[in-house]
This record gives C-alpha cells, sequence and structure tokens, in this order.
C-alpha cells in the first residue's frame, strides 16, 4: 500500500484519520502504533513481527541500560549496547546482504538506522531511555515515515509523543504539503520515468549519444522527484498527526558542487553517517587526509547501506573520488565561477546515478560508452532518435527544471493562504489522481532500500 494509491488515500488515510481525532489523547498513540502496523501488515505481513522484534529488542535494552536515570556510559551499558546493535545491523545484514534471504523487508534498512540511533542517544545520555514501550514502538513505526524516510532522531518527536494538539491550520498545512508532495511523484516522477523505462527497453548499444544523455538527465529528475515528493508526503502526513518531521531535500540541483549536493540531498541519511560515523572517526579536524579517510569510510558504508552490488559500489567510489578531488582543490576552483560550478553539477551528478540506476555493471559500461561514443561501443540504429523524445518529453524536462528550483516554492508561498494557493492544490490534485487512474501502480524507487 504505496502513498500514491486510491486505496491508502480514499481507504485507510481517512478511516484511520476518522479514529485518530477522536480519540482522546492518552490514547493517541497506541492508536498511531496499531495503525501502523496495520499499515504495514497491509504490504507485508510476513515481515510484520521482525520489525516488532526490533522495537521490544531495543525497549528492552534501553531499559536495561538505564532503568530510571541516566547513570553514566560504564562498562554494562557499552556492553548492552553493542549488542543491541550487534542484533539490529545484523537483521539487516542477513536479510540485505547474505544472499540467504530472496526478499528485503519493506523499509528496515530506514527503521533500522532510527532505532539504532536512539539506543545510541541513550548511550550517550543525548535522550532519557523511554520508559513507554507504547511512545517507543510509536517513533519506529510511524506509518509516514517507516517505508523511506525521513530518518528521524528520536529527540526530534520526543515532546509530541508525550503531548501533542492537531489545530486545523496544522490539518490544512499538512494536507496541502501532502498533495504537493504527491504531485512530485504522480506527475512528474512517473511520467518523466517513462522516457528512462523506454531507454531500457531499446537497449542501451543502440541508442545515440543524445538520447543516452537524455536517459540520464531523465533518471536524475524521476528519482528526485519520486524520493522528494514521498518525503513531502510523508511531512504532511506528520503534520496531520501533530508531528513537525524535518526536511529530507532543500533543492539538491542548485548546488554549485558535489559536496553541497549531498548536503542537500537524502539530508537525514546524512545527518545519520555525519553524527554517528564522521564525527566519531574525527571529521575534518585531523588533516586533510584523516579527512579523505573518514570521508572514504562515510561513502563505503552509505554505498553499501544501498545494497551490496557491484554497481553500488563504483556509484560510491565515483563520489568519494569527486568528493576528495573538491577537497583537495576543486572547490577552489568552482567557487571562482556561478555559471561552471552549476555546469559542473548538473553534468556530474547524472553520471553518477546512472552507475545507482543500472544493476548490470557489464550494461553500465555499455551505456557510459554510448554518452561518450569515443569509446566505441554499439552502434546507434537512429541518429536523430532522440528528437521524437525531446518532442514527447520536451515539457516534462522542463517541468523538473523549474520545480527543482526554488522560485515555485517561493512563489507558492505567497499565495499559500489566499484562493490562488488553494486553486494551485486543487489543480495538482485533480492532476495526480487523473494520472494515477490512467496509469499503473508505480511503487516510491526508495522502496528498494
Amino acid at each position: 500500500m504505496v502513498f500514491s494509491s486510491f486505496e491508502f488515500l480514499f481507504r485507510f488515510l481517512p478511516f484511520f484519520l476518522l479514529i485518530y481525532y477522536v480519540t482522546p489523547q492518552k490514547w493517541k498513540n497506541a492508536v498511531l502504533f496499531a495503525g501502523s502496523i496495520l499499515f504495514y501488515t497491509a504490504g507485508e505481513a510476513e515481515y510484520v513481527v521482525l520489525l516488532l522484534a526490533s522495537v521490544v529488542i531495543n525497549y528492552v535494552f534501553g531499559r536495561l541500560m538505564y532503568r530510571d536515570t541516566y547513570e553514566g556510559r560504564g562498562k554494562k551499558q557499552l556492553i548492552l549496547l553493542i549488542v543491541a546493535l550487534c542484533y539490529d545491523f545484523g537483521v539487516l545484514f542477513l536479510f540485505k546482504y547474505s544472499g540467504f534471504m530472496d526478499k528485503l523487508p519493506l523499509g528496515i534498512s530506514f527503521y533500522t538506522f532510527q532505532i539504532a540511533a536512539y539506543i545510541i542517544d541513550v548511550y550517550r545520555g543525548r535522550v532519557p531511555v523511554e520508559k513507554s514501550f507504547i511512545r517507543l514502538g510509536t517513533y519506529v513505526t510511524m506509518f509516514p515515515q517507516l517505508i523511506a524516510g525521513p530518518i528521524i532522531n528520536y529527540s526530534e518527536v520526543r515532546m509530541a509523543l508525550c503531548s501533542r494538539t492537531v489545530t486545523f491550520e496544522q490539518f490544512e498545512s499538512g494536507l496541502k504539503i501532502l498533495i504537493l508532495g504527491l504531485g512530485a511523484k504522480v506527475i512528474v516522477a512517473d511520467r518523466i520515468g517513462l522516457l528512462w523505462n523506454n531507454i531500457q527497453a531499446i537497449g542501451f548499444e543502440s541508442i545515440s549519444t543524445p538520447l543516452a544523455w537524455m536517459g540520464a538527465f531523465a533518471y536524475s529528475i524521476e528519482l528526485y522527484f519520486d524520493f522528494s515528493g514521498y518525503s513531502l508526503m510523508a511531512l504532511g502526513l506528520g503534520r496531520m498527526l501533530g508531528f513537525e518531521f524535518p526536511k529530507n531535500f532543500k533543492h539538491p540541483y542548485i548546488s554549485r558542487s558535489v559536496s553541497e549536493f549531498w548536503r542537500r540531498w537524502h539530508i537525514t541519511l546524512g545527518r545519520w553517517f555525519r553524527e554517528y560515523v564522521y564525527i566519531p572517526l574525527g571529521g575534518n579536524r585531523k588533516g586533510k587526509a584523516r579527512t579523505i579517510f573518514n570521508l572514504f569510510v562515510v561513502w563505503s558504508l552509505t554505498a553499501v547501506w544501498h545494497g551490496a552490488e557491484g554497481h553500488f559500489l563504483i556509484w560510491g567510489a565515483s563520489l568519494l573520488l569527486l568528493l576528495a578531488l573538491e577537497k583537495a582543490f576543486l572547490l577552489q576552483f568552482l567557487k571562482k565561477s556561478k555559471i561552471l560550478s552549476h555546469v559542473y553539477l548538473v553534468l556530474v551528478v547524472p553520471l553518477t546515478w546512472m552507475a545507482f540506476a543500472i544493476a548490470d555493471v557489464g550494461q553500465l559500461g555499455v551505456y557510459y560508452a554510448r554518452m561518450f561514443p569515443f569509446f566505441g561501443v554499439g552502434e546507434t540504429v537512429r541518429q536523430m532518435d532522440f528528437l521524437q523524445y525531446l518532442k514527447d518529453y520536451g515539457p516534462l524536462f522542463l517541468m523538473g527544471i523549474v520545480f527543482s528550483t526554488p522560485y515555485p516554492t517561493a512563489l507558492y508561498k505567497v499565495f499559500e493562504k489566499k484562493w490562488l494557493g488553494s486553486l494551485a492544490v486543487i489543480v495538482v490534485l485533480g492532476l495526480s489522481l487523473y494520472y494515477m487512474a490512467v496509469s499503473t501502480n508505480n511503487p516510491f524507487l526508495y522502496f528498494n532500500f
């Protein structure tokens, strides 16, 4: 059951919200916990026990660390932390990397990182241990962000878990954000993604160089609006339930370097690696050589987090190389020209996304060879094949470019509380429902992780 489906929007969500809003404050967490488990069960009933086990084990180990108050970090607490993390990441490794399991449980990477952050923060004394099993279970399993984030720190929702109210203004604002996120997914991502699907169906060996570049740009736009659309929907749903989730994207394609891009893309995952890996390793405080080593560790783990397949390792290695070059000297050069730095970013990032998208390493090599035809791999069947696709998808490319900038958001905020803002949201909703009705159900791309 995905957010961009009639089943979720017109069956599950209205029914759940009706029950949630009439429930007294002291029982809201229990209703949200139960509703989230029902939501997960509708998608993957066979793995709901695994999700609940994660909650139970980390609740028990957290309470064993500190039964009443924070008592400092002694040997006992360290041992309990290590055992809890071994379970958390052991289960993730078993399903994701061992090769023994045929299917990856929905959202396991996201809720594993979230509960691991909680148990580490409890050990550090950053947050008090949660004494209520229901509250901890609600934090881990909240359906708005359970499947694909954002990865929320416990400290960001702790007070709301204890007491929260939802005003009409919050509900209205959350509903609008939900609709705008739905539009990003259905109107832009799913439709421009058809171009990438067509190129895969044609076969990489026979496409022209312009079409190969169009495919790379199309996938880059699809991935951004797919994932940021989900994150917007999660943020909107959270606000409708009385929570304020952190933003996961900040217009990454307006960046002027790969370093800046990854500060703006999937912000909560980057924050997780920064707080729990990069800074504990020393961050950038111990010289350039150590900084590059720390980046190597972080990006190796980031690549492996997405998957252990060879193309993810190539993707991670390419990003590490670019980041190291920028740290070494390239950033100083890019800062001198705003135009050149933007051109660099919009050419380089789609190249890295191809390593992310194409699982077969051999086919990845073919695709790069079509993008740079002087390698002499393959032969273009129709030299002007890109013209028809440019005619069909040109408006979507333009839409993707415009809405990748902050200007539409700024313009919307001017009219948000006026009739023109409401009209824009209604139009987005109408178009989204139309495209949902006439197309097949497309799950979010990051459900695979």
